[in-house]
């Protein structure tokens, strides 16, 4: 029977994350269990670094950005010496399971702990929305609100000065933040990981558009590919215009959660608690058409998320 349940957050902040603490917080108090939470990610389950969650201590955190726990990454966790140290963090406290709430890799940190007899549930916090197992994870929504707000403000001083833009946004591996940002914006370009860049052709696009009467132009770009700046010096003297950067960076990770995040982050952390009660044990927690769903952690990386091709065919048909 569970007495006591751990929860920490780990990797890459994503807007959300307090919202899935309170709800793991308050699902296992409401079946009169204790909450424990822990700082800092695996480094702080490897140090002992812990503290009680009360009801009151997850008030008025669901809104706020960032983690309260604080988070951080762990190359200590890589080593059996750091798994060994987190295990006797949980044994010795008397932490019956553990949920984690960060992206694939808090989740390979995760069945770590699995295989080694820790009951572990895992839920997706990530901006970057690769992950299986779920539709969206918990921060992307938001990020991409945040990214879509910066690249208005930009396409008002795009077309004032007949400039273009770059604008270079997260996803190192993957571009589902930059497409749908570059379609909600109504981009004339995206770049993403998973499609490879040929220069020649963008300006060719470029210079065509601008032969069509447009006098400014956006192009979003998923950090993966290139760097803003190496684009920027790829395209000078060849498209007709000065490219202009600019690099949104971590501001897309702060923030509050929007309304799809505080409410998709309060399923979850419910959800994975719930889950540990009926006995599930090294799975994942994610939102398949709409419904919760439980998978095994390990289809978050073993299972590669593709860019929706509709959404593809979308922004050339709209881009034009």
């Amino acid at each position: 029977m569970l007495k006591r349940i751990g929860v920490l957050t780990s990797g890459g902040d994503s807007p959300g994350m307090n919202a899935a603490i309170r709800a793991v917080t308050r699902t296992v108090l409401y079946h009169n269990m204790e909450a424990i939470g822990i700082k800092r990610g695996f480094e702080g389950l490897i140090e002992g670094d812990l503290i009680p969650l009360t009801r009151s201590s997850v008030g008025g955190i669901l809104l706020r950005g960032g983690t309260m726990l604080r988070t951080a990454r762990s190359p200590r966790f890589i080593l059996q010496e750091g798994i060994d140290l987190g295990i006797s963090t949980l044994k010795n406290n008397n932490i019956d399971a553990l949920v984690v709430i960060g992206g694939d890799g808090s989740f390979h940190g995760a069945k770590k702990l699995h295989t080694k007899g820790i009951r572990v549930v895992g839920i997706p916090g990530t901006i970057d929305n690769d992950m299986a197992g779920t539709d969206v994870t918990i921060g992307f929504d938001t990020a991409c609100n945040t990214a879509l707000d910066c690249i208005a403000k930009l396409r008002d001083t795009a077309s004032s000065h007949d400039r273009m833009f770059i604008v270079e946004v997260m996803g190192r591996h993957a571009g589902f933040l930059a497409l749908e940002t570059g379609v909600a914006c109504g981009a004339e370009f995206v770049l993403v990981p998973e499609i490879i860049v040929d220069i020649e052709a963008l300006c060719k696009k470029i210079r065509y558009a601008k032969a069509r009467g447009k006098t400014h132009s956006l192009v979003v770009l998923a950090e993966g590919v290139m760097s803003a700046s190496e684009l920027a010096i790829q395209l000078k003297g060849k498209c007709d215009y000065e490219p202009k950067i600019v690099v949104l960076g971590h501001l897309q990770r702060g923030g509050s959660p929007s309304c799809a995040d505080a409410v998709l982050a309060s399923k979850l952390g419910s959800f994975a608690v719930e889950s540990l009660i009926e006995g599930k044990n090294g799975v994942m927690v994610g939102s398949i058409d709409g419904n919760i769903v439980a998978s095994p952690l390990s289809h978050a990386w073993e299972h590669r998320r593709s860019l929706n091709s509709e959404m593809l065919s979308l922004l050339d048909i709209l881009s034009i």
